[in-house]
């Protein structure tokens, strides 16, 4: 080997060995930042809407600094920055943990109102299923449970009339459905559903009327009387009103023409 060769040779043995032992002595010296650092380090990610990097420096000090002071803040935090991405289902079971795990934070009432939202921001529209739409209901009259004179107490109300319409629309427009489709006794089935969960959303009103059509379909016009003159008591001044007073002419007049049962056979010989 010819000695430019075997200076080149020594100069590379010499950098790489110089190279691992400044890698050594880096792993030898870093140290983990403490909570309030990390904790800190994830809240400037996350006031700088990087949510991804602001989670994973949350994450760390819910797990390793669990006991700390900063742990219920990592927790609420890491729940908002879920929210803030809308990963709405994510972000339920994050505040969730809070308020389970750490029920004496001051995030909790926030956290149980957020709950609340997740659900209702994931709420699919009327024709979809709607078991996130009970759970919105659900979560926000467990809001009103404990915070019944909080200031969102209005808002949680509010989105629970709202919700619980959305669910008896859901139920009319089945029975509009059934109706359509002249399987009246389905019909009946869901206007009753509406008429009995959900009597005072605004389909309720609609559903006497479909209810009594549907009655009046299958000729039991004793009922759709009895449905039409509710109507009429509850409703006085409905924009159905005329299509009932039709319905309820087409009862008494189905009635009339109505045969008589036949006599029942007796139960003794001649």
């Amino acid at each position: 080997m010819s000695p430019q060769n075997l200076r080149r040779n020594m100069l590379i043995g010499v950098l790489v060995a110089l190279a691992a032992l400044a890698g050594c002595t880096a792993d030898e010296t870093a140290v983990p930042l403490p909570a309030e650092q990390r904790f800190k380090l994830g809240l400037s990610f996350f006031q700088d809407e990087d949510f991804l990097e602001a989670i994973e420096e949350f994450k760390v000090v819910t797990i390793q600094f669990g006991g700390t002071q900063w742990a219920d803040d990592a927790q609420y935090y890491m729940a908002e920055a879920r929210f803030r991405r809308e990963e709405y289902i994510l972000a339920a079971y994050e505040f969730d943990v809070l308020t389970r795990s750490m029920p004496t934070s001051e995030y909790v009432r926030v956290a149980r109102f957020r709950k609340a939202s997740c659900y209702d921001l994931s709420s699919p529209g009327v024709a979809l299923d709607q078991a996130n739409t009970r759970k919105a209901i659900d979560e926000y009259q467990n809001f009103l449970e404990y915070h019944a004179a909080d200031s969102l107490a209005p808002v949680a109300d509010r989105r629970i009339r709202e919700l619980t319409a959305k669910l008896a629309e859901k139920e009319f427009n089945n029975g509009v459905i059934y109706l359509k489709m002249s399987y009246n006794r389905a019909a009946t089935h869901y206007f009753d559903l509406v008429l009995e969960k959900y009597h005072d959303t605004p389909v309720a009103e609609p559903s006497l009327v479909r209810k009594a059509e549907a009655l009046i379909n299958r000729k039991r016009y004793d009922e759709a009387i009895r449905e039409l003159n509710r109507f009429f008591d509850r409703y006085p001044a409905s924009p159905l009103k005329a299509e009932a007073e039709g319905l309820l002419k087409a009862a008494h007049e189905g009635k009339q023409a109505k045969p008589p049962a036949p006599p029942r056979a007796s139960q003794g010989g001649a």
